[in-house]
């Protein structure tokens, strides 16, 4: 996996049992580490990601297409395109098609992916190619799904970036203690997706944590806060997740502006994410949220904001000139298995 802040990684090849090996970001800062974690932390992510593909496949109700002949790979339809693939197999006792494998085909063009599972002479082949001599199984099948290169790019976001805590810094100087947001320093200056997701805290489990100067320093230049005499007592905000907590609640597409602006706006609520005169249902929630933290044990604002989330976000950057295809939202949607609900909200609104 990698951080959102992540462009590359340092990859590494993880020898497995039965002869299963992963390529694995390995993090050059830990000095001591558990090769067995990290190999447990690979094969769940690469179970939960097969899982995903299928349930996207399953979603759009496509129909398996038996495997004939080598040259239906390179039609012209297949030649150049990033799709979502799953191959399959039946048996003579059960012609039902069960997946064998599936597959997010965002680098390599469909046809050229396809051929490699059919092929003898790859490693993916020689498998399909084994199991068929030996009867294992009878006929073989495919199916895809066309995606644009911003579907694919979301589903990436969805799939390997991992979720960034966004901390909250109580502010003392006045009649009452306010809170704001500290969004990280390496937010992109470029185009792209992103997404906020949140999580629950329960009252007595929201941790305090003090800033170190290096962070605070960095934290408090992007929170762009206009009061020079306001003093930091303390950042409210998670630890670190990698997501399978976390509930995405909002996509951005970050065509008319950069990721960084478009996350400062919703985070610091300066009004330009506005729907028919109103704040966007996202930049509300997230004002709200921080009003709670801020006002601790205050009983107005506990009624306003009973509950208290910790927040999260993640981005990748998208070519400007591919970012509008697609349809992002149903696609994340899809990927996730649930709606996103300021998307939503902004939508009925715009109707």
């Amino acid at each position: 996996s990698r951080t959102a802040g992540q462009a590359t990684g340092r990859t590494s090849q993880i020898l497995l049992p039965a002869g299963i090996s992963l390529g694995c970001e390995l993090t050059p800062h830990v000095e001591h580490f558990d090769p067995r974690v990290l190999v447990c932390h690979c094969v769940c992510r690469r179970r939960d990601t097969l899982q995903t593909v299928i349930r996207i496949l399953e979603s759009v109700q496509l129909k398996w297409e038996r495997f004939q002949t080598w040259t239906e790979f390179s039609r012209l339809h297949l030649s150049n395109k990033l799709a979502i693939f799953g191959v399959g197999y039946n048996t003579r006792w059960r012609e039902d098609v069960r997946y064998h494998y599936a597959e997010i085909s965002s680098q390599v063009p469909l046809g050229k992916r396809l051929r490699e599972y059919f092929n003898p002479e790859k490693p993916e082949g020689r498998v399909i190619l084994t199991k068929v001599q030996k009867m294992n199984w009878k006929d073989v099948y495919y199916k895809f799904l066309d995606i644009t290169i911003s579907e694919a790019r979301c589903l990436e976001l969805h799939l390997e970036v991992d979720w960034v805590p966004v901390c909250q810094s109580r502010v003392t100087g006045s009649s009452r203690s306010s809170s704001h947001y500290l969004l990280p320093g390496d937010i992109p200056r470029t185009h792209g997706l992103y997404s906020i997701g949140y999580e629950t805290l329960l009252a007595c489990s929201a941790p305090t944590q003090t800033c170190s100067p290096a962070e605070g320093e960095d934290s408090l230049h992007h929170s762009e806060t206009e009061n020079g005499s306001e003093k930091l007592d303390g950042t409210v905000g998670p630890g670190p997740r990698t997501g399978t907590a976390v509930t995405y609640c909002y996509l951005g597409i970050a065509e008319d502006r950069t990721i960084q602006q478009s996350l400062f706006q919703h985070f610091q609520g300066s009004g330009k994410h506005f729907v028919r005169g109103e704040p966007s249902g996202v930049t509300r929630f997230l004002q709200e949220n921080c009003r709670g933290a801020g006002s601790g044990q205050d009983r107005e604002s506990s009624r306003v904001s009973p509950q208290h989330f910790a927040i999260y976000i993640k981005f990748i950057e998208v070519e400007l000139d591919f970012l509008s295809a697609g349809s992002l939202v149903e696609c994340l949607e899809t990927a996730v298995g649930y709606s996103l609900k300021f998307n939503n909200e902004a939508s009925e609104l715009l109707l």
